[in-house]
């Protein structure tokens, strides 16, 4: 039975956070393990700051019904790997065979990723995000493959898996091949304080009331039926696909349907967003053509018929 002692090197030489687990190169499970692929999988229990790893213990150690190791490592909410195994584990059960990855065993034939997030009311952090990428790019380059043997569990379960949750996967293959080519896919972030680069107007107030927001304050305004939009203005560099995320503190009292227009190469498009869940971190709304140029790309506006602050806090654009 191969295994992959060189897993710990090859992730802290890509610059991965690593903690090992314990006796990590011999805790494995019994059977074939030869690894062409990477899989990335959601463990379903809510991590955070104060408790980033909840369900390490599971992943080493199993369940009644599934003995563990359950995955070579785990993703914790601040992006560090930690490192359980170094040989087959139970992660992938069946595959139903997806890109170059053939039908046939799972746990023979990938490493598995679990990132510890619920995947339900909660996404990955963009540490766990940036983390895998950059582990999974230094992996399948160590295993002379290319980014397309990333994949992740929905893809190839054969009983309706649906990890990970709210990820492009193939934006997150786009992403890994940028890594995997000696570099990193553009992307700039404005925040509503980014000098030059947000405007609103005196509608818009300013808090700091939530500790979710993203640098040092967000602005807020009444839903109205009216175009009162605050808006983020990028240098983008190139007619391209760039994926667009946003930031926002989440609230209860917040509005539901916060629409947010993104100025493409053919024209707005409206995406709605219910600023009520899904705060304190980035929150894809697609992938979108883009022109070159300076100009304004993403607005909030306050045109909606739910209740609730409509908040502008940050926009990434990443082109992939």
């Amino acid at each position: 039975m191969a295994t992959i002692p060189w897993l710990v090197d090859v992730l802290r030489g890509a610059g991965v956070q690593v903690v090992v687990e314990g006796d990590w190169l011999n805790r494995m499970r019994p059977g074939s393990f030869d690894p062409i692929g990477v899989l990335w999988h959601h463990t379903a229990s809510t991590s955070s700051a104060s408790n980033p790893h909840p369900a390490l213990n599971i992943c080493i150690n199993g369940r009644s019904d599934l003995p563990g190791p359950l995955c070579q490592a785990l993703v914790d909410y601040h992006g560090v790997f930690h490192v359980i195994s170094a040989g087959r584990c139970n992660h992938a059960g069946a595959s139903g065979g997806s890109g170059p990855i053939p039908a046939g065993d799972g746990n023979t034939l990938m490493i598995g990723w679990e990132i510890d997030y619920n995947g339900v009311s909660q996404e990955m952090t963009a540490a766990q995000y940036n983390a895998s990428l950059a582990a999974t790019a230094a992996v399948l380059t160590r295993l002379g493959r290319d980014a397309s043997h990333a994949r992740g569990h929905r893809e190839t379960s054969t009983t309706g898996k649906i990890d990970p949750s709210f990820i492009d996967l193939n934006v997150m293959r786009a992403d890994v091949a940028a890594r995997m080519a000696g570099g990193t896919a553009w992307s700039a972030t404005v925040d509503n304080t980014t000098a030059g680069r947000f405007t609103a107007s005196a509608n818009w107030g300013v808090s700091t009331y939530s500790g979710q927001r993203y640098g040092a304050d967000y602005r807020y305004a009444d839903p109205v039926a009216a175009s009162d939009v605050a808006w983020y203005r990028f240098n983008v560099p190139a007619s391209a696909s760039y994926r667009v995320e946003v930031w926002y503190p989440a609230d209860a009292g917040y509005n539901s349907a916060t629409p947010y227009i993104v100025n493409t190469s053919g024209g707005n498009q409206t995406v709605y967003v219910n600023q009520r869940t899904g705060g304190g971190q980035w929150r894809s709304l697609g992938t979108f053509a883009l022109p070159a140029g300076d100009a304004n790309r993403v607005a909030v506006s306050r045109w909606s018929s739910a209740s609730g602050y409509v908040i502008a806090d940050a926009v990434r654009l990443t082109r992939v």
